[in-house]
């Protein structure tokens, strides 16, 4: 095995393309041959400065169309089998997420819990990066109402909820939604482009989440173990998704595609954040 004080550039980026894929850090120990923990202290040294960076960058955007929506994952164990003594960071974890739907790029997520407060946090950073006003949907989860209120001053807005039914051809399933039997949408806010009421993107980059990172694929016994390991996870992957993979439709990457970046950046620029 390979320890963080012999780690080369080169094998730095091997490991670091073996995440962005998908692939966990055990996963990533059989491939590379780095060790657990010299894996685990590089993606937390790496994804503080993927942060670090991508806070600077995403500054005095552009976006004139915003879909936002949140996603669940858990640390050290779900809520449900918690038990006194656990650490407090233990539990349901739910990681709220902004999209342009024209860009494609992630401006803006915030990591807790799935409160009023955390939607403020949440609606707050993404409002300090516009330069104005913009076309904002979210499904129908009310501290949004709240929390878009508190945060914008003129903003267009507007809830979109889908409704739900259960096919009677098909088993009761536990594990995922029923059949989408129709859509509500509603005004909530100034004069929003009905055609344009939509979260279809941010759902879809719901699923690139979970692909993309090992930790949040459902049914698994693939977790974090530490917050701050989620947290590196996520900030890894937004700065791989906005700045190093090219959208398939746009045929640039969401941050070349926003004017926030002039060329598609490679994993090994990305390692070299580290310095």
């Amino acid at each position: 095995m390979v320890s963080m004080n012999r780690l080369s550039g080169e094998k730095r980026t091997q490991v670091v393309k073996a995440l962005v894929e998908g692939n966990s850090i055990r996963a990533t120990v059989r491939m590379t041959g780095v060790a657990k923990n010299t894996i685990s202290k590089l993606l937390l040294d790496l994804g503080r400065e993927c942060f670090a960076f991508q806070d600077g960058e995403m500054q005095n955007l552009t976006c004139k169309r915003l879909q936002c929506d949140e996603i669940w994952a858990f640390v050290g164990a779900k809520a449900k089998n918690v038990k006194p003594g656990h650490p407090e960071e233990f539990g349901d974890v739910w990681t709220w997420v902004a999209i342009d739907a024209d860009t494609k790029l992630v401006p803006s997520w915030w990591i807790g819990g799935r409160t009023t407060t955390d939607a403020v946090y949440f609606m707050r950073d993404l409002a300090s990066r516009l330069t104005h006003r913009v076309q904002l949907t979210t499904d129908g989860y009310k501290p949004y109402l709240t929390a878009v209120d508190d945060a914008f001053g003129e903003i267009d807005y507007a809830v979109l909820h889908k409704l739900y039914g259960n096919d009677p051809k098909e088993p009761q399933r536990r594990y995922s939604s029923g059949t989408c039997i129709g859509q509500e949408k509603r005004i909530v806010k100034g004069d929003p482009e009905w055609e344009h009421i939509s979260t279809s993107y941010v759902e879809r980059q719901n699923l690139t989440m979970r692909m993309s990172m090992r930790r949040f694929t459902r049914l698994t016994n693939a977790f974090s173990k530490k917050l701050e390991n989620l947290m590196a996870a996520v900030s890894l992957h937004f700065m791989h998704y906005n700045f190093a993979r090219v959208h398939k439709t746009l045929g640039v990457t969401p941050a070349m595609a926003a004017g926030i970046a002039d060329h598609v950046w490679t994993v090994e620029e990305i390692v070299g954040l580290l310095g």
